[in-house]
């Protein structure tokens, strides 16, 4: 059996994602990073993007927004103010995201808030294509 983790994605209003994990793959702040068993501590923001995570041989995938990432060697947290599982993002819920991201970047009062909504469309983009 493959070394694992425990895995936890939370929001305010639930725990979304719970369990051992083989690996994740976490849009970090600075570029993306995968994590597996034993990974050295940190932690990092994330930037609007994918969480992908390998649970039990399957995954799944997150889209998160004003997340941040806790990672020691037997244990991964996210906790994210915005998180909506990728399979629900179709129609209209995906034209929704993309023009509260849309919204925000109008909205925003410098760089780094017309960063983050700039990374948020580009992903939704994506995803919707």
């Amino acid at each position: 059996m493959a070394q694992t983790f425990t895995f936890e994605l939370v929001s305010p209003e639930k725990v979304l994602l719970s369990g051992e994990a083989e690996q994740v793959l976490l849009p970090g702040a600075e570029g993306d990073m995968t994590v597996l068993p034993g990974h050295s501590p940190l932690i990092s923001t994330l930037r609007p993007g994918v969480v992908d995570v390998v649970l039990g041989g399957s995954k799944a995938s997150v889209f998160v927004r004003q997340a941040f990432a806790q990672v020691e060697p037997e244990r991964v947290t996210v906790l994210a103010e915005k998180a909506v599982d990728v399979a629900e993002l179709t129609g209209a819920a995906l034209s929704e995201a993309l023009s509260q991201a849309e919204a925000d970047l109008a909205s925003a009062k410098d760089d780094a808030e017309r960063l983050v909504a700039n990374q948020a469309i580009d992903t939704l983009s994506r995803l919707k294509a």
